[in-house]
């Protein structure tokens, strides 16, 4: 029926007419009236329900609501809709923080009260910060120039998303399968940390991040603080656990095909909830981090890879060159011992002769040892003098050894350009040339090295066969191990690598990398050796549940 409501046969235009103070008072949201001063003169029911204080407590105290848009008011973010509402946060007690959502209005009759209309948005918040999260940690896999960075970076997002206390992150190292420290954030650094965690294993106090490790499932322990702070086992780590003001605990592994590779331990603020979904924006950083460890570790294994390959080419540069010269200079020395043996007179033409070859080859052995001593060790040349420095040190010889002509022209800004930096660049110029030596058939190589903004360019080019050709050849082998090295030390920086051949002939190499990116860091902290569950001895032992453990346990975090 048209115009009725509730499915009742009365029309709406017949209805008594509802008192607007009492739909006020009945309303799902929180409706307050403020005063200029900002404080409470009225409140509905609902408001009083959303502030979790009594009635009482609220009229005459200060609101949370700006009266009037200020500039600092929060901007709007990427998951909001860009209305008139503004948030603010409140406080019913200590260790609990809500969020509203409200509007305000004035009211004409009454300009010195406004009236606010507000509502409780603190979960729908958090849920989108939570996926803000996940997002910005995703992007810092490929954005940070380090492990230990990108574990601190997300540790980071944890603390500032749930407000939580303290968070851990710790890291199986491969060879050892020790604990290692990787990313924390909240706690501040203790250098004896570590020490102090394995006295306080040795006392009796088992650690329940080894429980999650182990069964490679999440572990709750409400009340956790209270458990450790009574326990005796943890007084070497109590003043350390008790800077944070702190609750619960909970132990997430973190796991990479299928294999644990560590664990984040996260320490909740008194009175914060760890309900399911909490739980699954952990599992959600857990899984971010162990993407992080498993690709760390795949880059060290093709860092390890790249190392043997640039081995056993120097080897083959050693037997193809060095040895086989050696050879020949033991020969003619062979050689002179059996005319000597004669007891006739040489011929001081055949003396000449014999020492002109000798001569030769040793100079050509000493160029050779000195271009392999430039190749192995560009770092002290880069640390004296920079990276130019070490470059035309390195031109100079591969010229006096070979007769290649290079033009080398370097722009300003490189002498910023040091440590390991500085290295890898060296390298991947010494290795283009390297292979313009063995396998272009060149007479003429251009280097080019500069920055321009915050981007280090470095081009390699030679006028002999494009790089099509050489790799058809006999040398297609070991010209691709050099490449795969020259790639992978671009990629350790950011930087990309490029190999193309040039229109008429010969091949151009490119390097592109920031000029501001810092040193990959090493990871921080001592080892903790890993002591299997079955053998703690400490208490009863139980498996990864999210049940809490008693006092006489001794379980830890």
């Amino acid at each position: 029926m048209a115009g009725s409501v509730d499915g009742g046969d009365t029309d709406v235009r017949t209805r008594p007419v509802l008192d607007w103070a009492r739909v006020a008072l009945d309303a799902p949201d929180g409706l307050a009236v403020i005063t200029s001063d900002g404080r409470f003169a009225q409140i509905n029911p609902a408001g009083v329900r959303l502030c979790g204080r009594p009635e009482s407590e609220l009229i005459g105290a200060p609101a949370p609501f700006a009266l009037a848009p200020e500039r600092g008011m929060e901007p709007v973010g990427l998951f909001e809709d860009g209305s008139m509402e503004q948030v603010t946060r409140w406080s019913p007690k200590p260790g609990v923080r809500r969020e509203f959502s409200y509007r305000a209005q004035r009211l004409p009759a009454e300009p010195a009260l406004t009236v606010v209309a507000f509502r409780d948005v603190t979960d729908e918040r958090h849920r989108w910060r939570r996926i803000a999260a996940v997002a910005r940690t995703a992007a810092n896999l490929t954005s940070q120039g380090s492990l230990s960075a990108m574990l601190d970076a997300l540790a980071s997002e944890v603390l500032k998303t749930d407000a939580v206390a303290g968070v851990q992150i710790m890291t199986l190292d491969g060879g050892s399968r020790e604990l290692r420290i990787m990313g924390q954030a909240g706690f501040r650094y203790w250098p004896d940390f570590f020490e102090r965690l394995l006295l306080c294993q040795r006392r009796g106090a088992a650690l329940r991040m080894l429980d999650a490790l182990h069964g490679r499932k999440p572990i709750v322990v409400p009340n956790r603080w209270a458990l450790i702070r009574d326990d005796p086992a943890w007084e070497p780590l109590r003043d350390y656990l008790a800077e944070l003001k702190w609750e619960s605990f909970v132990s997430i592994p973190l796991l990479a095909r299928g294999n644990a590779v560590g664990v984040l331990n996260v320490f909740f603020a008194p009175g914060q909830v760890i309900g399911q979904r909490t739980l699954e924006f952990l599992l959600a950083m857990a899984e971010q981090a162990a993407i992080a460890v498993d690709y760390a570790a795949l880059l060290q294994q093709e860092r390890d890879v790249a190392r043997r390959e640039e081995r056993q080419r120097l080897a083959r540069d050693l037997h193809d060159s060095i040895v086989q010269q050696v050879f020949s200079i033991s020969m003619q020395a062979k050689s002179m011992e059996v005319v000597g043996e004669r007891g006739d007179a040489v011929p001081a033409e055949t003396v000449r002769r014999f020492a002109d070859e000798v001569g030769l080859l040793s100079r050509t052995v000493l160029a050779d040892l000195r271009a392999m001593v430039h190749e192995l060790r560009p770092s002290s040349s880069a640390e004296l003098g920079g990276l130019e420095e070490a470059v035309r040190a390195l031109v100079d010889s591969t010229a006096n050894r070979t007769g290649l002509r290079f033009t080398l022209s370097v722009g300003q800004g490189l002498e910023h350009i040091r440590g390991e930096m500085a290295e890898d660049v060296y390298r991947i110029v010494a290795e283009a040339i390297h292979n313009i030596v063995k396998h272009a058939q060149a007479s003429k190589v251009t280097i080019r090295l500069h920055r321009r903004d915050d981007r280090l360019w470095a081009t390699v080019t030679d006028d002999g066969r494009r790089i099509g050709a050489v790799q058809a050849d006999s040398c297609r082998r070991t010209a691709g191990y050099g490449l795969k090295m020259m790639r992978e030390r671009a990629e350790r920086w950011g930087g990309t690598l490029t190999v193309k051949p040039r229109r008429a002939c010969g091949t151009v190499v490119r390097l592109v990398m920031p000029a501001t990116v810092e040193a990959p860091a090493v990871a921080r902290g001592l080892a903790v050796p890993i002591t299997p569950v079955s053998a703690m001895t400490s208490g009863p032992t139980s498996g990864p549940t999210s049940a809490p453990t008693s006092a006489a346990g001794g379980r830890a975090s």
